[in-house]
């Protein structure tokens, strides 16, 4: 008995290798692909060079003109220097004007920002620890009216604040400024954020075990880790207060409860409305004194600043 025949397939020929012989043919490499053009070194560091300029030319235009005489603020360009080195005479006449009204704004200004910001802190970083670390009800339905605090600029909030201060006799007094800096609701987002990432339960659940309860475990092992949170939420409370505008505008009258940045305004005003160009040298000397203790405070917490804000960046 004969067998059926089978057909079978030809086996594929092999790929000739790279000497001729047979063997699996290599894949050619792929190209790497180009990176964007707004990506390369050279456009990151043109934007970071617009940027810097940005940021620097405006303080510059304010050192050279600070040390302008009057005659040659208004008859030089603002960028080229004066005939004659007079900042030390435009300071001195700076702290003399109106009997020294300056140094109180500049005092009125420390207290609302300083005392302000550091009560602030405290504040929000508490509430911040406690959204994070404790349960109680209705915690993030709260949590969610924190977030829209955050949503609400600040400017949409003076017309509001100055009806209840008003209300309550708050108005054209130091009180009427200062409360209401000492509401954060970005700061207490920023704690919560700083507590989970820097407080582990860990220990807290090893601190309430040993008796301790929960103000004394937030203040002798919570409050500690959270240093860094704690100095970069007062220094953005800090400049905010210090930057604040239009509160003080509408809530103050008297000129010895005024802010800095009202006081410029008023001179700055003055000079436009009235013709007076040395109030015009004044805001300008102002301005530039005003910024130095900004500058001096980042330049002294900037190690916790840093910290602070690359927390939770690497796990």
């Amino acid at each position: 008995m004969t067998k059926p025949l089978t057909l079978r397939a030809p086996a594929p020929a092999a790929a000739p290798g790279p000497a001729g012989g047979s063997g699996p043919q290599r894949s050619a490499p792929r190209r790497p692909r180009r990176a964007p053009a707004l990506l390369s070194r050279a456009a990151v560091t043109g934007l970071l060079g617009l940027a810097a300029l940005y940021t620097l030319l405006p303080m510059l235009w304010l050192l050279l003109s600070s040390t302008k005489s009057r005659q040659d603020l208004f008859g030089t360009n603002g960028f080229a220097p004066g005939h004659e080195f007079a900042l030390l005479d435009n300071l001195g006449h700076l702290f003399r004007t109106d009997h020294g009204i300056y140094l109180r704004w500049i005092a009125n200004t420390v207290l609302y920002a300083g005392g302000g910001a550091l009560l602030a802190t405290v504040f929000a970083v508490a509430a911040g620890y406690a959204f994070d670390k404790l349960a109680f009800p209705l915690k993030e339905k709260l949590f969610g009216f924190v977030l829209l605090g955050v949503m609400v600029p600040g400017t949409a909030l003076a017309i509001p604040l100055y009806l209840l201060a008003a209300r309550v006799g708050l108005v054209n007094t130091f009180a009427g400024v200062f409360l209401p800096g000492l509401v954060f609701p970005f700061g207490v987002y920023l704690a919560r954020v700083f507590s989970a990432a820097y407080v582990p339960d860990e220990v807290l659940e090893a601190a309430r075990m040993d008796g301790a309860g929960e103000f004394r475990a937030f203040c002798r092992i919570a409050l500690p880790m959270l240093a860094p949170a704690f100095v970069t939420i007062f220094l953005f409370q800090f400049t905010q207060i210090w930057n604040s505008f239009f509160l003080p505008l509408v809530m103050l009258s008297d000129k010895d409860l005024f802010p800095v940045n009202l006081g410029l305004y008023v001179w700055y005003s003055s000079a436009l409305s009235q013709g007076h160009p040395q109030d015009y040298l004044l805001a300008v000397v102002g301005s530039l004194v005003s910024v130095a203790p900004l500058v001096v405070l980042f330049l002294m917490l900037q190690r916790f600043w840093k910290s602070g804000m690359t927390a939770g960046a690497v796990k």
